[in-house]
């Protein structure tokens, strides 16, 4: 009897050690797997990310997990290749790579950061960013360069911090590691020399001398150079938080994508209005590169130049000297060869098609869009010519391999099809109208001008149900016209409103079509109706961000709106990028429509405002945070596996994509840990196999920055394309 118990004691001591072996490491992989555990210094690390990357194919290509509550982690669906793995995380410093195969079990060593600044280096942008000291309130208004530098134009803080989020931020990061340190400081006098000469060079210079003028160079210049002297002596961030709940189940796959000298703008991978075309499809891209286009099941992407009608010749001037720039630290006086002629915004439709935002022509436009025209907008609303060097519509067409260039009278910006009967594509990018291309009619005739039309956005103000001429003319808008002319509106007219028109959506629940503009402050969201005859018969509507509004708290202001979207229901949500939250915009909950006092302020109860999760600049009076936001996006069809109708705005300064659970209010935060870098401008998802589960549908967006070479890596890292995808749990396979 003893020896029988002696020998079952002992199975079943090897039992309990048995499971314990297996609660801090995974079982053995699967053929298509990597998995293992992370151990620390004090135990397992959970909330960490395992990065998995090979340059075995055409395209770098990685995949990277969040571990579990016991660190552990599985790599899935990884295709044979030679892969170096290794653990990145908050509050480590990045672990020896080691090397693997498809079905290895690992355990990866975790090193826990020997410093504070360590330990930050792998921060999201934002949070570097945060570090930077606002002009005070009390330095508002402005009194000019003979006071404090700060231009007497700008009235309030939010106002500047405004330009300065989107204006400094719409091409890349702030707060990563190229903008906030200078690598050859030691070449100048001063912090003060370093920054005024790093905003002159290449052939941004003239761009971003331009944008500090408007702020107030030197002071701004300033507070950059007080900035990186205090990162300098050791200042960092506060930490950010690992991966929590559903974060830890986010799987990502990245290939790179495009040349190191060219940008995406954004990317496109389905036809928005029916996400289960084209599964397993190329991704498409467009920006400073042209068109670029991934197979994510080769693993391989090519890259192709655009094409105008009319060549134009650029020039770089420097905003301060007139001659060229000085060279760039990364490239010297070098210069992209790349043809893209500001290919802007892609979307595709459901003849597999890319449509495209692009320059073709010149900004004069033909007579058939001017006074005297016989096109039915033209005489309704000419249009002489566009402001500046804009764009115009292309279209690839992948079955032919071949560009079809359309032409509009007015400009484009980002455009969207609507779900009716014409395949009708709206476009943004105009500062007068709303324009449009009836799609169905241009396959069928080949006619560009008889397909198109366009819309003034004109209020009823004087709430007699139409809009009549002469209306209320203003001059960059309706604030300006009561401002800085002193001139009255008149009761008994209309009011034409205008700013740029930055995004656009139709509302699939009653026709109407809206449109961002994120000037002048707080800017505002317009519905446009077409009725029956437009454009005779076009009405606006107009909704300013609730901001500096009695009726409504303080930590619900917000200004700057950018993306714009909205769910099956008819909600519009939009980004506000230069406050820091998402917003949505419920047009029932208006008690007013029309009339004198539609002039913006007038729906605040219509808004809900949704502060994003990123830390406070110092110094900021108000609800605004370090965050910026390009655009937002709506999974209408629950592409990702959060659930339909859920808004997602692109965290473009936090390495992230940001999703807002509405119902509970509470942020989902899919970040992405390496390179870091990802700055994102757009996404779309699209369901591969329905029946799939979560392997079967998934969330693209790429890193969209104008300078790759600010991403980690540095000078020779491309755009790389991101499919996220949410996990069960996070050892599903």
């Amino acid at each position: 009897m003893r020896e029988t118990f002696g020998a079952g004691l002992l199975a079943a001591l090897c039992l309990v050690v048995g499971i314990l072996l297996w609660m801090t490491s995974t079982a053995a992989a699967s053929a298509d797997d990597i998995s293992g555990v992370v151990q620390g210094t004090n135990g397992t690390e959970a909330g960490v990310w395992v990065i998995a990357e090979t340059d075995d194919f055409d395209t770098t290509f990685r995949k990277i997990v969040v571990t579990d509550d016991a660190g552990r982690f599985v790599v899935p669906d990884i295709p044979v290749a030679t892969y170096q793995v290794w653990v990145r995380g908050y509050g480590l410093a990045d672990s020896e790579k080691t090397g693997a195969r498809p079905g290895d079990d690992l355990t990866l060593t975790a090193r826990v950061a020997a410093t504070p600044n360590e330990a930050a280096d792998v921060y999201p942008g934002n949070y570097w960013y945060s570090l930077l000291e606002m002009p005070p309130p009390s330095e508002f208004p402005g009194t000019g360069p003979n006071g404090n530098g700060i231009p007497e134009r700008m009235q309030t803080q939010a106002q500047w911090i405004d330009i300065l989020k989107d204006r400094c931020e719409l091409c890349h990061q702030l707060g990563n590691k190229a903008t906030r340190e200078i690598p050859n400081i030691e070449d100048f006098d001063s912090t003060l020399d370093a920054w005024d000469h790093r905003v002159q060079v290449g052939g941004a210079g003239a761009s971003m001398v331009a944008q500090l003028d408007r702020l107030g160079r030197d002071r701004t210049i300033k507070m950059f150079a007080d900035w990186t002297d205090r990162i300098t002596a050791g200042e960092v961030p506060p930490p950010p938080p690992r991966p929590q709940g559903v974060e830890r189940n986010v799987v990502l796959t990245m290939w790179a994508w495009g040349s190191a000298w060219g940008s995406v703008h954004d990317e496109i991978a389905t036809d928005k209005r029916n996400p289960r075309l084209y599964p397993d499809g190329p991704v498409y891209g467009v920006g400073g590169d042209g068109l670029v286009i991934m197979d994510p099941v080769a693993n391989h992407s090519v890259r192709m130049d655009l094409a105008p009608r009319v060549q134009r010749q650029a020039q770089r001037r420097s905003a301060r000297s007139g001659s060229g720039p000085p060279p760039s630290p990364y490239w010297g006086n070098d210069r992209p060869t790349n043809q893209s002629y500001s290919a802007h915004n892609p979307m595709m439709d459901d003849k597999g098609r890319v449509w495209i935002t692009q320059w073709i022509r010149p900004s004069d436009n033909p007579d058939w869009c001017k006074e005297g025209s016989d096109h039915s907008s033209a005489q309704y609303f000419p249009i002489e010519r566009n402001i500046g060097d804009t764009r115009q519509i292309s279209y690839y067409d992948p079955g032919a391999e071949k560009f079809v260039l359309i032409d509009t009278c007015f400009e484009t910006h980002h455009l969207q099809f609507a779900e009716d009967d014409d395949d009708t594509l709206w476009l943004s990018g105009s500062t007068d109208v709303v324009g449009w291309l009836n799609t169905r009619a241009y396959d069928e005739t080949g006619d560009e001008r008889a397909s198109q039309g366009w819309c003034p956005t004109v209020v009823d103000t004087n709430g007699d149900g139409r809009i009549t001429r002469p209306w209320n003319e203003p001059t960059t808008s309706q604030r300006e016209l009561t401002r800085s002319t002193g001139n009255a509106i008149d009761p008994a007219l209309d009011t034409r409103f205008t700013a740029f028109a930055y995004g656009i959506i139709p509302n699939p629940v009653d026709g109407s079509i809206w449109i961002a503009r994120r000037q002048p402050l707080p800017g505002s969201i317009v519905r446009l109706d077409l009725g029956d005859n437009p454009p005779e018969t076009c009405s606006a509507e107009y909704y300013e961000a609730p901001f500096e509004n009695p009726a409504v708290d303080a930590d619900q202001w917000g200004y700057g709106p950018r993306g714009i979207d909205v769910d099956r229901n008819g909600l519009i949500w939009t980004a506000l990028g230069g406050s820091g939250h998402l917003a949505s915009f419920d047009r029932s909950k208006c008690t007013v429509l029309n009339g004198p006092t539609a002039t913006g302020q007038h729906c605040p109860e219509g808004w809900t405002l949704y502060q994003s999760p990123g830390p406070t600049m110092k110094g900021v009076e108000g609800s605004a945070n370090a965050d910026f936001h390009y655009y937002a996006w709506v999974d209408q069809f629950d592409t990702l596996g959060l659930g339909a109708n859920v808004p997602i705005a692109t965290g473009s300064s936090s390495d992230a994509l940001l999703a807002l659970m509405p119902e509970t209010a509470e942020w989902v935060v899919l970040r992405v840990p390496y390179p870091l870098g990802f700055y994102s401008k757009g996404l779309d998802g699209r369901i591969d196999d329905p029946d799939g589960g979560w392997k079967g549908r998934g969330l693209w967006a790429s890193y969209d920055s104008s300078a790759n070479w600010h991403n980690e890596g540095g000078k020779g890292m491309t755009s790389q394309i991101v499919r996220f995808q949410i996990r069960p749990d996070p050892l599903a396979e």
